[in-house]
C-alpha cells in the first residue's frame, strides 16, 4: 500500500496524504485532484477501492474533426489497429456542425474513464479557437497525444507531417514544369499547418526569384466546396497552377476549372495534399503530397502507450517527411497567347 501511495502521489504531483484521503473517501480534496488520483490509479494498473471501482475498460479516446475527408477514416483505421495490438480499444469521437463539441467529448471521455486521448486535428490547430477545455486534460494528468501542428502553448507530445517540406515539394514540382503564377488554397487564416505552408511557399518562391502576391492566396474550409469557391476566384486572377491544403479542396479546384471551361492539366495544374483513398482513380488522377499516416499513427500510439505506462515522454513535435506523388493533374503551363506575348 505504501508503495502504491508513493507512486500515485508522484504521478499526480500531490502528497501521499492527499492520495490517502481520496482512497478513503475523506473530504478536503478538490474534485479535479480526486479525479486525477483515480485516473492515475487506472493508468498505473492498480485496482480502485471497492467503493470507488465502477466499470472500466482499457479505452482510448480518438477525437477526429470529421469523417468526410477520407484521410481521417484511414488514420482511424491505422490507430485502431495499433491500439488493438496494445490491448486498448478506441472510443471514436467525431465532430459535426451543430453536434457534440470537442469540450463535450472530453467530458464524456472522462466519464468513460479512458486511459488516454489521441487527437487527430482539432481546435488546437487554430490559434483563435477555444482552448480552455484542454486545461481539463492537464488537470486530470490524462495521457494525451496530438497529431499535426497546433498552438505551442499546449504541453502535449505531437506527431506531425512536415508542412514546410510538403509545400517545398509541391512548389518545386510546379516550378520544374515551368509554372510561375502559382496559387495557394489553404485552410482558415489562423490554422497553424496552413500558416506553415504559406511561410514555406514564400521562402521557396523567393529562392526562385519569384514573389507570391497576396491575391494568389485564398483561405477556405477544408472541403470540396471550399476548394471550388477559392479556385474560382484564383482562376480569375490568372494563375496556371494551384497547391491545395487537402485532397477534397483539390477536387473542388478541378471542378471549378472544368466549370470555367478549362482543362486539367492542360490549362491548369492542381496539386493536393494527403493522398487519401481513390485519388489515383479521379479524372485526371491527382498529383498530391502523401502524408505518411501509417508511420504517424503508429508513432502517436507508441507515445500514448508510453504515457499510459507512466514513462517520461517529452512534449516535443515529431516531424514526419511527406512524399510527392506525381500523377496526371500537373503538366507544363499553357503556351502564352499572342496577346500575352
Amino acid at each position: 500500500m505504501a508503495g502504491r501511495l508513493t507512486e500515485v502521489a508522484a504521478k499526480v504531483g500531490v502528497s501521499e496524504a492527499t492520495v490517502s484521503r481520496v482512497l478513503n473517501g475523506r473530504p478536503g480534496v478538490s474534485e479535479a485532484t480526486r479525479e486525477a488520483v483515480l485516473t492515475a490509479l487506472d493508468v498505473l494498473g492498480y485496482e480502485r477501492p471497492t467503493k470507488l471501482r465502477g466499470e472500466r475498460a482499457r479505452l482510448v479516446g480518438l477525437v477526429l474533426p470529421e469523417l468526410q475527408n477520407p484521410i481521417f477514416p484511414a488514420f482511424a483505421d491505422v490507430v485502431g489497429g495499433s491500439l488493438a495490438q496494445q490491448g486498448l480499444t478506441p472510443v471514436l469521437c467525431t465532430q459535426t456542425v451543430g453536434g457534440v463539441s470537442e469540450a463535450d467529448y472530453i467530458e464524456l471521455l472522462f466519464q468513460q474513464r479512458v486511459s488516454g486521448v489521441l487527437f487527430a486535428g482539432g481546435l488546437y490547430s487554430g490559434r483563435n479557437g477555444a482552448h480552455d477545455h484542454y486545461a481539463r486534460l492537464i488537470e486530470r494528468k490524462l495521457p494525451t497525444v496530438m497529431v499535426n501542428a497546433g498552438i505551442d502553448e499546449l504541453p502535449f507530445p505531437r506527431v506531425s507531417c512536415d508542412d514546410a517540406v510538403a509545400t517545398e515539394q509541391a512548389m518545386g514540382h510546379l516550378l520544374s514544369l515551368g509554372h510561375t503564377r502559382i496559387g495557394l488554397i489553404l485552410g482558415p487564416p489562423d490554422h497553424v499547418p496552413s500558416q506553415r505552408k504559406l511561410a514555406a511557399a514564400h521562402t521557396r518562391l523567393a529562392a526562385a526569384g519569384l514573389d507570391l502576391p497576396d491575391d494568389h492566396v485564398e483561405n477556405a474550409m477544408h472541403s470540396l466546396e471550399g476548394g471550388q469557391a477559392a479556385a474560382a476566384r484564383l482562376l480569375r486572377r490568372g494563375v496556371t497552377a494551384l497547391i491545395c491544403a487537402s485532397d477534397p479542396m483539390a477536387l473542388g479546384a478541378i471542378r471549378a476549372a472544368k466549370r470555367a471551361g478549362l482543362r486539367v492539366p492542360h490549362d491548369l495544374s492542381v496539386v493536393g495534399y494527403d493522398d487519401s483513398a481513390l485519388m489515383n482513380c479521379t479524372e485526371p488522377p491527382l498529383t498530391t503530397v502523401r502524408q505518411p499516416i501509417e508511420a504517424m499513427g503508429k508513432a502517436a500510439v507508441d507515445l500514448l502507450v508510453g504515457l499510459i505506462s507512466g514513462h517520461r515522454v517529452e512534449s516535443d513535435e515529431l516531424l514526419f517527411e511527406p512524399e510527392l506523388v506525381v500523377r496526371g493533374s500537373t503538366a507544363p503551363p499553357p503556351a502564352p497567347t499572342r496577346a500575352e506575348i
